[in-house]
């Protein structure tokens, strides 16, 4: 049986507290996550041979990578 993409699960928490300390507003922030997610899911319904990774924590990996890393979202 294929193994899941192993995250550490303080890693997640802890990029999760760091946005919502960054937020000015937390209804937005989860709002935006949310958002990112359902957009994944849908893109990893295309791409069944991906390994799996559940949308939501994704997203909060994507979010907080360009919270912290500008640079990367580009123009």
């Amino acid at each position: 049986m294929p193994k899941k993409n192993s995250i550490d699960s303080s890693q997640i928490m802890y990029r999760a507290d760091s946005l919502m300390n960054a937020a000015t507003n937390r209804y937005r922030i989860t709002v935006q996550v949310a958002k990112r997610a359902k957009r994944r899911r849908h893109e990893d319904m295309d791409n069944l041979d991906v390994p799996l990774m559940k949308p939501v924590i994704q997203a909060i990996i994507f979010l907080s990578d360009e919270m912290t890393q500008p640079e990367i979202i580009g123009d």
